[in-house]
């Protein structure tokens, strides 16, 4: 699936909302040194619609995806890999896990699955 980026219509009308001011810190915006920014993130289910849309300077653009974004859409697909039941084995698993082919005993002892 790719990105839904903004119709240039929803673009104009949040700049507008915006003043010329990032919505985040309320600094003034210099031509092309802001973004237009997904409230909840497109990978999330975000739809590219106005009540979605902030704008945002660099800084506060970057610090968002960096420390919000991302760690939210890593979290999701680690819960939807899991939750299908499509994690991959480890390589070598830890000698007497569920997943080694040793089993310990409570006398200590050491034998095959």
């Amino acid at each position: 699936m790719s990105r839904r980026e903004f119709p240039a219509k929803v673009k104009v009308a949040a700049y507008e909302r915006s003043r010329g001011r990032c919505e985040c810190c309320t600094a003034l915006l210099a031509v092309g040194k802001f973004h237009y920014d997904h409230r909840v993130p497109d990978a999330l289910g975000g739809e590219p619609v106005l009540s979605n849309c902030e704008v945002l300077c660099l800084a506060c653009h970057g610090a968002k995806t960096a420390g919000g974004d991302v760690p939210r859409i890593a979290k999701a697909k680690r819960e939807q890999i899991a939750h299908i039941g499509a994690k991959a084995r480890t390589r070598s698993p830890l000698p007497g896990s569920r997943d080694s082919k040793w089993k310990r005993k409570l006398d200590g002892t050491v034998v095959p699955r």
